[in-house]
């Protein structure tokens, strides 16, 4: 199968970097699509949809870019401080975090800013949204993990962490959560909310992924990735996948087999080959890329995404949608966050106190 697909990378010098990726049963190669100098800070996270690319930055902007017609697509200037995480929530909603302590939820339609949730006291430092679209968890540096229930807005759960956790990862069923603090990997379950397992790594840990609802792909201050199983909590093997540290891991299924992306601060994009079967065993070098800068992020864009649920997930965007819309309005007055009830009038004047979203 000839997949069709681009890596999307950041780097510390501002620019992203796309590159087209050809693929075969052995050996892939990637070619150089695009360089953006889009940014005037390190580009902090990148995220993709079917039809956009998304890149934070130091900056305090997200820069929009089109996939589909090969343009910008202007910027999101609603953020002060870095953009420290970004996750799109299928193609109709994309979630912001940042250094200041906001949680944004933007439509795709129109890019406006739908929910500002004033998140954390300090940094919002990693999002994520439950495959479902109802719950979003994120962590900050105010030592706490919180739940959000994305139909009304509102926190939904806050558990006090003993440090600042800087990754919080839904599982693909959404069944389960991980939650990373320095090199430390706690393992809850969604039922209870409590850790079921924790495991450490020998480094503090740069970024997760989880590669199906049982493996998930540790990188950190090291040239090694580890693969942990996260219903027995146990390394199950490791692979040396670059010279310096691994600053960003992503991954795909093709056909039978899953493909974990890594990138480096030695340049490197590497594509892996790892069949995730019980015995996991090391992952095969697909193919790989030397951007001759210092990476700090990666995502991968494809034009059709798989679909894992069928109408069900479709039903349930449409579902977050009309819920978003309907049953709340959001309105920013300097950094005062307001959440305002439907049963309240509604005011015909908008506010401007916020930044506005720009648009080409």
């Amino acid at each position: 199968m000839a997949a069709v697909l681009e890596l999307i990378a950041g780097s510390y010098e501002q620019i992203t970097f796309g590159y087209r990726v050809k693929t075969g049963e052995n050996d892939w190669t990637a070619k150089p699509d695009f360089t953006h100098h889009a940014h005037t800070a390190s580009v902090s996270a990148v995220a993709a949809s079917e039809r956009f690319v998304v890149t934070g930055s130091k900056d305090e902007t997200i820069q929009l870019y089109d996939m589909k017609k090969r343009t910008e697509h202007g910027a999101l200037l609603h953020h002060e401080g870095t953009i420290s995480c970004l996750e799109f929530y299928g193609t109709s909603h994309l979630l912001s975090g940042g250094e200041d302590g906001l949680l944004c939820v933007w439509s795709t339609k129109k890019w406006e800013c739908m929910t500002t949730i004033k998140a954390h006291k300090g940094h919002v430092t990693s999002l994520s949204v439950h495959p479902s679209g109802k719950l979003a968890l994120s962590v900050g540096t105010d030592k706490t993990l919180r739940t959000w229930n994305l139909i009304n807005g509102r926190s939904a759960f806050i558990k006090n962490i003993k440090q600042n956790a800087h990754i919080v990862r839904w599982s693909p069923d959404g069944d389960r959560y991980v939650v990373v603090v320095n090199d430390k990997i706690d393992i809850y379950k969604l039922e209870t909310a409590s850790v079921t397992g924790t495991i450490a790594n020998p480094k503090r840990i740069s970024s997760v992924k989880f590669l199906n609802n049982s493996f998930l792909a540790v990188a950190g201050d090291d040239e090694t990735v580890r693969f942990c199983d996260v219903e027995k909590a146990k390394w199950v093997c490791e692979s040396k996948a670059h010279e310096t540290r691994v600053k960003a891991v992503d991954s795909l299924m093709v056909d039978d087999y899953c493909v974990l992306l890594t990138a480096s601060n030695d340049g490197y994009i590497k594509m892996w080959k790892i069949h995730l079967k019980e015995e996991l065993e090391p992952p095969v070098l697909l193919g790989e890329v030397n951007t001759t800068a210092r990476l700090t992020c990666l995502a991968v864009w494809r034009p059709v995404q798989p679909i894992s649920d069928g109408p069900s997930e479709a039903a349930t965007s449409e579902e977050l949608a009309q819920e978003l819309t309907k049953k709340k309005r959001v309105r920013e007055i300097t950094e005062k966050v307001i959440v305002e009830d439907e049963s309240k009038p509604k005011k015909k004047k908008k506010k401007n106190g916020g930044k506005k979203t720009v648009k080409q």
